[in-house]
């Protein structure tokens, strides 16, 4: 399945998130490297369905697409330093569920994917097959993002010195 059919499923499940409120500040605070946190959402998405295509795993699409689109909605920059931002990855999942619970209707499966991202950072592991799925997801665009956006600085700060990377 290609990145075309990946957005429209991304579109038929989430089109009522990607136009709330919350997914405006999301475009506005960086998650990591230079991507916005909004980026880093729909980038994990579209890896889950990646996943549980590749792997032919069954799963709640919607389910698995409105959870993961919300599994990072805590809605404020953690980068500030604040005392509250230095345990942000083990606070944040808790502040996002209930950020996503005041504005949408959440089942049993986006609820548990939001709240257990994390494992294992956060000690309880995920309930649902589409929670693991996300687990996973979330590592590795994270760990991409992360490198990806180191490289880039390397490569800027080679060129600044006149070298080819």
């Amino acid at each position: 399945m290609n990145k075309v059919k990946f957005h429209d499923i991304i579109i038929k499940h989430g089109s009522d998130i990607l136009d709330s409120d919350g997914m405006k500040i999301e475009k506005e605070c960086i998650q990591h490297g230079s991507f916005s946190v909004y980026d880093h959402s729909l980038y994990v998405t579209s890896m889950c369905l990646r996943i549980s295509k590749k792997l032919r795993i069954k799963v709640n699409e919607k389910a698995m697409v409105r959870g993961a689109l919300l599994h990072d909605y805590f809605l404020y920059d953690w980068h500030e330093p604040t005392k509250a931002n230095r345990i942000h990855g083990f606070t944040h999942p808790g502040i996002a569920l209930r950020n996503a619970e005041k504005v949408f209707d959440l089942g049993k499966i986006e609820k548990n994917m939001i709240k257990r991202h994390m494992f294992p950072l956060t000690p309880v592991p995920p309930r649902y097959r589409e929670a693991v799925i996300l687990c996973i997801a979330d590592k590795l665009c994270a760990t991409r993002e992360t490198v990806g956006g180191f490289k880039n600085k390397i490569k800027k700060k080679f060129r600044r010195n006149g070298f080819n990377a």
